[in-house]
């Protein structure tokens, strides 16, 4: 004869959930926000009491939320999710921190200079101007030409140093070599530009101001940049892969030529990129070496060029009278700079996502 044990009927067939570990229950993730929005209601209201500020109804808005969001969350969950809710609060502040200065300075920037970005802008210089008017074509120009030197002295002379390290290299010599990369990964740029300056003025004497100098203080700055993020990018190439290229009977030159270098392309690409956006808004250097002028001068061999970091700072510091229309003029070169590296930008994503080496089958 058997027996049977009958469990106690619940009035409903749905199973029972057993309990969470250590028997605390979970906030649903809308209490969070709905906790902060109450904390911005409260610090409106203090700041109303007290005397309206901005900056202070943030304050007791992130301070109130993160309080109570702990208290809450230790009250209910435990300690250990309350301790994870409170490093996530302070995480998420320190990014919205972070996040201040950036979206207040693109937000400047665009409203000064979106005055100015109009056509003329784009197609005329400054000679003749006198107050309204004009434009920055010779400096566009300019700063073109002079990081297209900068990347061709750079690329080839970065690239084969980083290529020498990781393949090649050993012993003292790398090792000094990576030290004096990494040394002049943290040069000032003004040194830069001094350095440039006195090698020119020993050639061609005191005084002088050509295009190529700033192309040349430019690529002090810029391979370091070049041989560091090349370098990373060979060093994540399987060695099976040149194993096998060996293996065949083929070359160590031909194998980083037709084997690691390809492998690596996007990598590669977009860390030079990301160099050239590095220097393209460099403004010490070209001070020194460069110099400003009202003209367009295409002829980075011959005399002075302008560039759009020097235009927007000498419109800035010597506007003339009256100042607005100068004002206004550095605030639209500055605009066009942050374009311009934020296409870079873009460029190197693109790099990296259409040219990487495809995985599937």
């Amino acid at each position: 004869m058997s027996t049977s044990t009958q469990q106690p009927s619940t009035g409903s067939d749905a199973p029972v959930s057993a309990p969470p570990p250590g028997g605390h229950r979970t906030l649903p993730t809308w209490v969070t926000w709905a906790v902060f929005a109450a904390a911005a209601v409260v610090a409106a209201g203090i700041a109303l009491v007290t005397s309206w500020n901005i900056v202070l109804f943030v304050i007791y808005t992130v301070v109130l939320g993160t309080v109570a969001n702990y208290v809450l969350s230790r009250a209910v969950e435990g300690h250990r999710k309350a301790t994870d809710r409170l490093v996530t609060c302070l995480v998420g502040c320190a990014f919205g921190i972070a996040l201040v200065p950036l979206l207040s300075l693109v937000y400047e920037v665009v409203r000064r200079g979106a005055e100015r970005f109009d056509g003329e802008f784009f197609s005329a210089s400054l000679v003749g101007v006198i107050g309204e008017g004009g434009g920055a074509y010779h400096a566009l120009m300019g700063t073109l030409i002079i990081t297209l030197l900068t990347t061709l002295i750079s690329v080839p002379i970065g690239l084969m140093t980083a290529i020498y390290l990781v393949e090649y290299g050993t012993g003292r010599l790398k090792k000094s070599i990576t030290f004096l990369v990494d040394v002049m990964t943290g040069i000032p740029s003004i040194v830069a530009g001094l350095f440039a300056y006195a090698l020119f003025v020993l050639v061609f004497g005191p005084g002088v101001r050509l295009g190529i100098m700033g192309a040349v203080a430019l690529s002090v700055l810029m391979i370091p940049v070049v041989v560091r993020s090349c370098e990373e990018v060979l060093k994540l190439v399987p060695n099976e892969l040149r194993e096998a290229a060996y293996a065949l009977g083929v070359p160590k030159w031909r194998t980083i030529l037709k084997v690691v270098i390809p492998t690596s392309i996007a990598g590669l690409g977009t860390g030079i990129t990301l160099a050239i956006a590095r220097v393209v808004g460099e403004t010490a250097p070209l001070l020194i070496t460069v110099g400003i002028t009202n003209a367009m001068n295409f002829n980075a061999f011959d005399g002075r060029m302008a560039t759009l970091p020097v235009y927007a700072y000498y419109q800035l510091t010597q506007p003339g009278v009256p100042p607005q229309f100068a004002i206004d003029r550095a605030w639209t070169a500055a605009l066009l700079l942050i374009i311009l590296v934020m296409a870079l930008n873009v460029v190197a994503r693109l790099i990296s996502r259409f040219f990487a080496p495809k995985t599937g089958r």
